[in-house]
Order: structure tokens, then sequence, then C-alpha cells
């Protein structure tokens, strides 16, 4: 004999409606690159030195609306020159229900940029590519410990304002 058990609670009347998250819209708020040094930095020789500069936001569009703009900048140089700077800002619109406001700020801040990330990664290979050099293809990033850490550094700093 089979059970039928509800996936969510409220569908037999226990219990508040279950989060929810929907992913609304993913779209290229901005895309930029530069080779400022072309076409003579494609004869630089040496080891390119490749910086990778990480950067998000979060902003209310409507209730239980958000956007999370994902900045993924890419800077590299050859002799202490710069070869390229490719900037990506990767946007999605997320709607929210049924979460308290840590739960929310923390799906903000790691699952929202998670689900951006391999468009912005994509979109930075092409330009790269594109513009003439050897593929890029960016690690990818652990958005939870990232987080942590930044919840790690607030707290201290909590604590040395209230030494």
């Amino acid at each position: 004999m089979t059970e039928n058990t509800p996936l969510n609670p409220s569908a037999n009347g226990a219990g508040e409606a279950a989060a929810q998250l929907s992913l609304q819209k993913v779209y290229i708020k901005d895309a930029s690159f530069e080779v400022p040094g072309a076409p003579q930095i494609f004869q630089e020789q040496g080891q390119p030195q490749v910086q990778l500069n990480l950067s998000q936001q979060v902003g209310t569009l409507a209730e239980n609306v958000y956007e999370v703009v994902l900045t993924v900048t890419v800077t590299c140089k050859v002799a202490e020159k710069t070869a390229y700077l490719a900037e990506v800002q990767q946007a999605g619109v997320f709607g929210m229900q049924g979460f308290d406001a840590q739960n929310r700020d923390t799906v903000l801040a790691t699952y929202c940029p998670n689900v951006l990330f391999p468009y912005a990664r994509q979109i930075v290979s092409d330009l790269i590519q594109n513009g003439g050099f050897p593929p890029f293809l960016l690690q990818p990033i652990n958005f939870e410990s990232l987080y942590a850490e930044q919840m790690r550094r607030r707290a201290e700093g909590e604590q040395q304002l209230n030494a």
C-alpha cells in the first residue's frame, strides 16, 4: 500500500507555506572588453598574469522580487602591460516568498550568484577568445565559503566595535 505524503506542509493544513524561489529572468546588464595595447600587445613575450575580481549587488525591485548583479572582472597583464580587460555584469531577477530575513539574505548571497556564474563565465570566455587571445575558463567559485568569510569578518568587526 502506498502512502501519499505532501511535499508542501501547507497542503494538509499543517505549518506555513513552504519557501519558494523562482528565477524570473537572466540577462547581461553590462559587458565590456578592452585591449588597450593592440596590436602591439600580441607581440609581447612573457607569462601572462591574470587577476580576477568578483562583486555582487542585490536590489529590491518589488515586494519579494530581487535583482542580483554578479560582476566579474578579468585583467590580464604581460610584461607589466595590460593585455586585456574583460568585465561582465550578469544579472538575474529572482522571486522569493516564505523566507525569513536571514535565509533570504543567505540565498541572495550564495544560491543566486551560483545560478548566474555559468552565464558570466561563458560571456567572459567568449569575449577573451573573440578578442584574439587564447581561451580562458574561470574556475568554479564557492559563493557559500565567500559568504561565510564575509559574515565572519562582519562579526569580528562588530566585536571590535563593542570591545
